[in-house]
């Protein structure tokens, strides 16, 4: 019996991937799991399109090109959010030995996110495009008990917002239909244990800053 709390503070975003393709049995266990995820009015809104092999490979290549030809910036954020991605990427970029004034070595690791890490798999989650926000909670549901019922069974994963930055290309190489919006992607493999960045535990907010517990004694009465 795995034990679920020890799963959830031992996951950690995967940073450099080894070759190793992942066993089936492991990913269809994962998967099947994932799909008990719930829904609204049980639609299981998610769609995931799954590459391994050469078909990884043609799709790192697609995408390299369109980085080389036309650089874009990565999953652009709200000018109010933007001081989270700073700080994240002074910590994993400095667990990589890139320094905060390095611009080139900066953007060379920024361009890894498109080979995927050298995940030996890559996944593009969707859903249909005439859904909403609450369909979109499915899907996140979903893909958080796809990731830890991956990391349970010793597979490191990278969710990427950075993979919907050249969505015209996944979707011309994965044949993804235009009724299909694409959310983000999820490079997976097994973690590289001598890669410093995949040992990284990013600290988090105190829980009182993304919850608030409302009850007789915070109620304003006029």
């Amino acid at each position: 019996m795995f034990d679920f709390e020890e799963i959830v503070r031992s996951r950690c975003s995967t940073r450099r991937f080894l070759p190793t393709p992942i066993p089936r049995e492991l990913l269809d266990e994962a998967l099947s799991l994932a799909q008990l995820a719930p829904s609204n009015s049980n639609i299981q809104p998610w769609r995931l399109f799954l590459t391994e092999g050469e078909r990884t490979e043609q799709l790192r290549q697609a995408l390299m090109a369109e980085v080389n030809a036309q650089p874009r910036e990565l999953a652009p954020l709200p000018p109010s959010f933007r001081a989270h991605r700073r700080e994240l990427g002074a910590i994993v970029y400095g667990a990589m030995g890139v320094a905060r004034d390095d611009d080139a070595g900066r953007a060379l690791a920024s361009r890894r996110n498109y080979e995927f890490f050298g995940a030996p798999m890559v996944g593009i989650l969707c859903m249909h495009r005439e859904l909403g926000l609450v369909d979109a909670v499915g899907v996140g549901m979903y893909l958080q008990t796809l990731v830890l019922g991956l990391t349970a069974r010793g597979i490191g994963t990278c969710v990427q917002a950075a993979l919907t930055t050249y969505p015209e290309v996944i979707r011309r190489e994965l044949s993804i239909p235009e009724e299909l919006v694409i959310l983000c992607g999820l490079s997976l493999g097994f973690a590289d244990p001598d890669f410093p960045a995949n040992h990284l535990k990013i600290a988090k907010h105190p829980v009182e800053t993304n919850v608030s517990i409302l009850g007789p004694e915070t109620r304003s009465d006029s």
